[in-house]
């Protein structure tokens, strides 16, 4: 099957995003659904969807419905996923995967036993400029890869009510930022064999700042800076014994690099020219999968999303940050 038929749970921010991108690259979006019918509604309306959905139980049980891309916040993703599932339904559930690594674990063994696509919407590794990388890397360009570090830092709202700063909701800067140079370090560097971090914690107990240092096959080293309250350069490096890889702000979007040799000379540049945001990235690579009967990403499988959120799961004790009623 090709051309999925896209049902969008939930119709918050990033819901509108990832929709606005789907429209512009042509895909079919058929319905929306969401606990409150006057917004499900007014997202149809915006996006001229044809199924306006009250309900998240309808929107999966919408026979025009294919594959559902879940928005809500960290703490629904399982449950959402699951539900999605068992109606028979294909999922890609916005980063992170879910809160915890046994929630992860639960739906991938969902999803595999109903022989469906499961997948995180880790929109950044689908973009032009990192497939690119992964290329130049692979091709020993670099030389033997001796570090990465990257950084994801915003000034974002303080006030303890909000979504970010609750630890009933997943709040924190490690899954709404740092989960993104986490998954870069892993996707160039591949699994970590140590793993130590500090941070900052908010008025909330939410972690603020938090910095991780991961050890790699070979001894390679990779460092990452998180923060919700202070905005850095938001950029990328990684570092070969041949020349290196700097990606420019901001790193996790559609945005340029330079490989530059030891001796500083230029060796290559690459600037992304992509429509919209560059959310459609990660839907085409969906389809494709399902449509050559693999139920799994090429580019991030599904066991390497539950061992990245193992790895989270980690560095949140290091840090002392639980959430209430966690597995």
């Amino acid at each position: 099957m090709t051309g999925l038929r896209w049902g969008i749970l939930a119709t918050g921010l990033i819901a509108h995003l990832f929709t606005a991108d789907l429209h512009m690259a042509g895909h079919t979006v058929t319905a929306v659904g969401s606990r409150r019918r006057e917004a499900a509604d007014a997202f149809a309306a915006e996006f001229g969807i044809a199924h306006a959905h009250g309900s998240y139980d309808a929107l999966v049980a919408d026979p025009d419905v294919d594959i559902v891309y879940i928005g809500t916040p960290h703490t629904a993703h399982a449950e959402n996923a699951l539900l999605a599932l068992d109606a028979g339904k294909h999922v890609l559930v916005e980063k992170p995967f879910t809160l915890t690594a046994a929630e992860a674990e639960r739906v991938r063994d969902a999803a595999r036993e109903r022989g469906l696509l499961a997948m995180e919407a880790m929109w950044t590794r689908y973009l032009p400029h990192m497939v690119r990388v992964r290329e130049l890397v692979a091709s020993g360009a670099l030389g033997d890869v001796r570090a990465v570090f990257a950084d994801h830092t915003q000034s974002l709202p303080a006030d303890p009510g909000h979504r970010l700063n609750a630890l009933d909701l997943g709040g924190g800067a490690l899954l709404d930022l740092g989960i993104y140079p986490v998954s870069f370090a892993w996707d160039i560097l591949g699994a970590p064999e140590s793993v130590t971090a500090s941070a900052r914690l908010g008025e909330t107990g939410a972690d603020t700042e938090v910095a991780t240092i991961m050890t790699h096959a070979g001894g390679a080293l990779s460092t990452s800076l998180s923060s919700s309250r202070a905005a850095g350069p938001n950029t990328a490096h990684i570092l070969g014994t041949e020349a290196r890889i700097d990606i420019d702000r901001v790193w996790y979007t559609a945005t340029s690099f330079r490989m530059t040799a030891a001796d500083g000379s230029v060796l290559e540049e690459f600037r992304s020219e992509i429509e919209g945001r560059g959310m459609q990235y990660q839907a085409l690579a969906a389809e494709a999968a399902v449509a050559s009967g693999r139920f799994d990403s090429e580019i991030l499988p599904l066991d390497e999303t539950v061992a990245i959120m193992a790895a989270l799961d980690d560095v949140r004790r290091r840090i002392g940050v639980d959430y209430p009623g966690e597995d």
